[in-house]
């Protein structure tokens, strides 16, 4: 029988394979992507990340094990000291300082993506926050393997670092994600297993919106910069 988190990638494979057809993520293996993408991609992922940290810490509260504490603890430490480096790695490319792109206002999809895992986290209990969780670094895990499959980059390649800083990490926290989903979905009735199915289906869903958002520079519809001086 399978266990539960292979029935969420068998479900999501659609997603994934899109994803990983992307042409920011394509733009990422053949080294094309322009300045401006990049940029909008660290903007973006900045402030995402600091949601993801946020909601880490509403699973710390939800903690009755020190095990499972630590895990998240160690994921929160992870993402303020080591994953600054594909950031890094985009921004070299692109020639800006990284301290430059920090701060700004969300997209529509990051904005969207960001309130759904907020709401989760609110609303659901552990296993519905790591349900919402999961889908970032198993989506980045995978496409770091496959690029690295397929391009076998070389140094000199602009996205080395980043190809392997997601795609050497096939031990790192999805397992440990994986493995705490499967253990609290066992007993579950179909209900709430739907339920966290749903979450991790919208997360998926929305890490494909979030690559076309970085691509396409996606911003409000409406401009509002001409109020920027109001009440100054």
């Amino acid at each position: 029988m399978a266990r539960f988190t292979e029935e969420l990638r068998h479900a999501a494979d659609p997603i994934y394979q899109a994803i990983f057809k992307h042409p920011f993520v394509r733009g990422i293996a053949e080294g094309t992507l322009s300045k401006e993408q990049l940029i909008h991609y660290v903007k973006q992922d900045f402030e995402y990340l600091n949601a993801y940290i946020r909601i880490y810490g509403i699973a710390i509260s939800r903690c009755d094990c020190r095990q499972t504490t630590a895990l998240f603890n160690e994921q929160i430490s992870f993402i303020l000291n080591s994953e600054t480096h594909p950031h890094q790695n985009f921004c070299d490319v692109a020639g800006v300082a990284y301290e430059e792109l920090q701060g700004y206002p969300l997209a529509p999809s990051a904005n969207h993506y960001i309130r759904h895992m907020l709401n989760v986290a609110h609303e659901g209990g552990l296993e519905d926050i790591v349900a919402a969780l999961l889908p970032c670094p198993w989506t980045y895990t995978e496409i770091g393997q496959r690029l690295l499959e397929e391009v076998q980059p070389e140094k000199s390649h602009p996205f080395y670092e980043w190809m392997h800083f997601y795609g050497d990490r096939e031990s790192g926290v999805t397992v440990e994600l994986r493995r705490l989903l499967d253990e609290w979905a066992e007993g579950l009735p179909p209900a709430r297993k739907k339920r966290l199915m749903e979450h991790f289906l919208t997360s998926c869903q929305l890490e494909y919106m979030f690559w076309d958002m970085a691509f396409t520079l996606e911003d409000w519809p409406v401009s509002l910069a001409a109020a920027e001086g109001v009440g100054r």
